[in-house]
């Protein structure tokens, strides 16, 4: 399963970059592949995986904003792994370049 998320802490304010790296923290110490975006974090992982991490992402922000919004994109195909590279790479291939680079 892939899923995009983000988590927007509300009542603290314009600069929100502290509370995204406690999360980022957080989505790394649990050892599934994922992509931080500008505007969403995108991560695979079975979907038990996946959305606990998810839960425990929007409590975590809920511990240190007053109000929290989590958004959820779910892209769940049966049998298929390792798509959150593999997207990547088919698109870079029909391209002929590293769009991880731009």
């Amino acid at each position: 399963m892939l899923a995009s998320f983000s988590i927007a802490p509300l009542g603290v304010g314009e600069g929100l970059s502290e509370y995204v790296a406690q999360i980022i923290s957080l989505i790394d110490e649990s050892g599934l592949d994922y992509r931080m975006g500008a505007m969403q974090t995108t991560v695979e992982g079975t979907q038990e995986e996946v959305m606990n991490l998810i839960m425990d992402c929007h409590n975590r922000m809920l511990e240190i904003a007053p109000r929290v919004l989590t958004s959820i994109k779910i892209d769940d195909r049966r049998g298929a792994t390792g798509r959150l590279r593999g997207k990547m790479a088919d698109v870079e291939k029909i391209l002929g370049r590293d769009l991880s680079r731009e």
